[in-house]
């Protein structure tokens, strides 16, 4: 089953979550500033350091994130320093940790560092290594290639 480009909605947007999801994330740094932010890292210096990206180019993603309701920003003051902005995940944001679940699960698959994984999913709860995988309703893991890409019904 081929599924069909959806047509724009009635506000203009693209019908297509996809293209909606890429217009916010759909740049390298943009998953990589969210990975150092799952990672506990919330100071733009952190993420910086962390990154060595430009910060011309933190700054314009970290303010694309804000305005997209990915992160929000709280104000934090360190001793004798001036006040600054920390980044935190919203909503949103934490459920973006299943897709960088599955880009990380992909890439050691398909992509695989000569050394090994970079770092391995496991539960908080059980330490037990977990993977990304297509659920359905009663909570059976259905094949990838048993799952079809459907518009709205």
């Amino acid at each position: 089953m081929v599924a069909q480009t959806p047509a724009p909605g009635p506000d203009g947007t693209s019908g297509c979550s996809i293209e909606r999801s890429l217009q916010v994330l759909g740049e390298r740094w943009t998953l990589l500033i969210l990975r150092e932010v799952f990672a506990g890292k919330n100071k733009y210096a952190d993420i910086r350091e962390a990154l060595g990206v430009a910060p011309n180019v933190l700054s314009a993603r970290l303010k694309a994130l804000v305005a997209a309701g990915v992160l929000e920003t709280r104000t934090y003051q360190d001793p004798g320093c001036r006040a600054r902005d920390a980044y935190h995940l919203t909503p949103a944001g934490r459920d973006l940790r299943l897709v960088l679940a599955a880009i990380q699960q992909w890439g050691d698959r398909h992509m695989p560092c000569p050394s090994g994984p970079y770092a391995v999913r496991r539960s908080c709860s059980t330490g037990q290594r977990v993977d990304v995988a297509f659920v359905d309703e009663r909570g059976d893991v259905v094949p990838p290639e048993d799952v079809a890409f459907l518009g709205p019904t």
